[in-house]
């Protein structure tokens, strides 16, 4: 099957969210995606949709491909063909059928990833001898970096192509493409590969590492196979922890690995055979996978090493838990710390527990403006907080106001002075809110996590700032009104 008209409506308007002026331009492309005809057959007239690929290389050199029909320098392209997946794999095969460069050999640019770096528009000349009328092409192109340091030895389609030539994007013969490859040079497109991928390599210090099932379906990397929680970079993305976190929260809610680093790159091969260089974050966690809200893919289990060998993994996963297993040997856990399963009465709901730091300083209190990438609260006011890992509460919380803020606070010196129970919507795990007030602290809050929080700041506790966390809202005011208690989100 072609690439679908929503795929391909989503990829017009991902590149007119960039280049608003030039919608007008592209009124004739939305007609042919509104027609009745096949918008990337090149059936259909009097316009049909082509793709192309721009290839960098280290140097900030574009490929280009001389036709021996007519003797222009273009870059590698073509129309799409009914086993073209996606706009993007239409311009991977033109690449390898008119250079002999393969998917393997490329990598996305963080600038675009799959979306194209232009659209352009242009008219194509009578072709008696293919009984083809003048007719329009939308040709979408997409960018490429290479792989490797030196560029491949070419492999050129010798019946259609003449030569190729590597061309410094000031020279590039497309004025729209020229123009756009200059203006994206400014903002860092300079042929250096780097990941726009990254796993979430999830272990619980015993010995267990967190794996999910992805489905079994057309379109899914490595399907059917066990493999990280993760994926690609997308436009709103700061940096690549933040989309790890962006895609755990859509994941699997809820679920927040503590002390993400980074500790290995990975290569892989994409769904359409492009190499991926993947950026593997470790991070601790101890839950039980069972109560966790899977948004994607089948199934989500702990793992020892000695299972690896039974499973179906996606490649070189097993060799990368292996090695983390060795250098990070298992620390015995007491049973009482792990989740039991059936240990709950029938019918109970697990709650995922947060603590808050609730600091006054002259009738005012502090909140921190979360970034807008991350995976709660984007852009809102909250209070400084944090999951537990296996600790006590006040334990967890001074532990997250040194790592958030810099602030220095001894565990009994904390107070609890608000409980706030909360459900954020219908069927998802509820939660218990705990607000400590502490009797002693030291130091300046700072932003020490700034992928998470951007600023912190004081405000008057009677006028509170605009957006805020609701819960959070709500516990300031119970507290200045003397509550200890208070819900939020329940049905009565």
């Amino acid at each position: 099957m072609p690439p679908s008209r929503s795929h391909i409506r989503a990829t017009i308007e991902t590149y007119l969210a960039r280049h608003a002026e030039e919608r007008e331009a592209l009124d004739g492309l939305l007609a042919v995606l509104d027609g009745a005809g096949e918008p990337s057959s090149r059936a259909t007239l009097p316009a049909h949709i082509t793709c192309s690929a721009v290839v960098i290389d280290r140097d900030r050199r574009v490929l280009h491909i001389r036709h021996r029909a007519s003797g222009l320098l273009l870059a590698p392209g073509g129309h799409v063909e009914a086993g073209d997946r996606t706009l993007l794999a239409a311009a991977l095969r033109e690449v390898c059928e008119e250079a002999g460069i393969h998917p393997g050999d490329l990598y996305l640019t963080p600038q675009f990833l799959d979306a194209p770096i232009d659209v352009d528009v242009h008219d194509i000349d009578a072709s008696p001898a293919k009984d083809e009328p003048a007719h329009l092409h939308f040709d979408f192109r997409f960018v490429f970096y290479l792989a490797a340091a030196q560029p491949p030895a070419l492999a050129l389609q010798d019946e259609e192509v003449a030569d190729a030539q590597w061309l410094p994007f000031a020279d590039v013969r497309s004025p729209t493409l020229r123009a756009k490859l200059l203006d994206a040079e400014a903002e860092g497109l300079d042929g250096q590969p780097e990941p726009v991928n990254a796993s979430a390599l999830i272990h619980d210090k015993a010995g267990r590492y967190l794996l999910h099932l992805r489905d079994d379906r057309d379109g899914i990397w490595e399907p059917w196979t066990f493999a990280l929680l993760g994926g690609g970079r997308e436009p709103g993305d700061s940096c690549l922890e933040a989309t790890l976190r962006r895609e755990l929260a859509e994941e699997v809610p809820g679920l927040e690995p503590a002390g993400l680093t980074p500790y290995a790159v990975e290569e892989a091969t994409g769904v359409d055979g492009l190499a991926v260089p993947i950026v593997v974050y470790a991070g601790c966690w101890n839950g039980d996978a069972d109560t966790v809200e899977l948004r994607e893919g089948v199934l989500l289990k702990w793992f020892t090493v000695d299972m690896l060998d039974r499973l179906r993994l996606s490649p070189g996963l097993a060799d990368l838990i292996r090695r983390h297993a060795a250098e990070h040997p298992a620390v015995e856990v007491p049973e009482a710390a792990r989740p039991v399963p059936g240990e709950a009465p029938a019918g109970t709901a697990l709650h995922v527990v947060g603590v808050h730091l609730h600091l006054e300083r002259d009738g005012k209190v502090l909140l921190g403006l979360r970034h807008p990438d991350s995976a709660y609260a984007g852009r809102s006011w909250h209070a400084l907080a944090g999951h537990l890992e296996a600790e006590a509460a006040t334990a967890g919380l001074a532990r997250e106001a040194f790592e958030e803020a810099g602030l220095v606070i001894d565990p009994a010196d904390l107070e609890l002075v608000h409980t706030v129970h909360t459900m954020d919507r219908p069927g998802a795990r509820p939660r218990i809110q705990l607000f400590f007030r502490p009797r002693h602290w030291e130091g300046t809050p700072e932003v020490r996590e700034p992928d998470r929080c951007l600023a912190w700041q004081w405000w008057d506790a009677k006028d509170l700032p605009e957006p805020i966390v609701p819960y959070t809202r709500v516990a300031i005011e119970g507290i200045r009104a003397g509550r200890s208690y208070s819900e939020l989100g329940w049905e009565r």
